[in-house]
């Protein structure tokens, strides 16, 4: 049957391996948290130690890289060939994490602020609210006062005794 247009095509057998990148990336990055510990120099410096003074030390029947070590410069370069791009890759993940987190942090600064805004707008208004309130205080001074002004008689009006 020909190829029509109108309809979609069926996908033909793959040649590309298929990777996950999100678990390579998780790799990476395990293998660039590896490759910046102690524990990796301290292994690494035993490893080429052990290399040297097997080439050195050992008959020269035994020995498979002679002075001066070039294999040991491959392999060396090999691992950091392999090394650099894991760490770049590990440091960009970590990059995008980052700039993800800043992006929340940024947010919830945002409606922190905001919060803070309406509650301080809320605060001066209950100021302003008490401000127009009596107080205990106020009533009872007032009240205080207006007793007095009805205990005091009045100029105008008749004594007792004076109709």
């Amino acid at each position: 049957m020909a190829d029509r247009l109108d309809q979609p095509r069926q996908p033909g057998p793959r040649l590309r391996l298929y990777y996950d990148p999100e678990a390579f990336g998780r790799l990476s990055e395990r293998i660039a948290r590896f490759l910046g510990t102690a524990r990796f120099l301290v292994y690494m410096t035993v490893f080429v130690a052990v290399w040297v003074l097997w080439n050195v030390l050992v008959p020269a029947e035994w020995r498979f890289d002679p002075y001066p070590f070039i294999f040991l410069t491959l392999m060396l370069s090999l691992q950091a060939s392999y090394a650099a791009p894991l760490i770049l890759l590990a440091q960009n993940r970590q990059a995008d994490r980052d700039r993800v987190q800043s992006e929340v942090d940024r947010g919830a600064a945002e409606r922190n602020q905001a919060d803070i805004e309406y509650l301080s707008r809320e605060i001066a208004a209950l100021r302003i609210a008490l401000g127009e309130v009596a107080t205990r205080d106020y009533i009872r001074s007032e009240l205080q006062r207006l007793l007095e002004d009805l205990r005091e008689p009045s100029p105008s009006a008749p004594r007792s005794g004076e109709l």
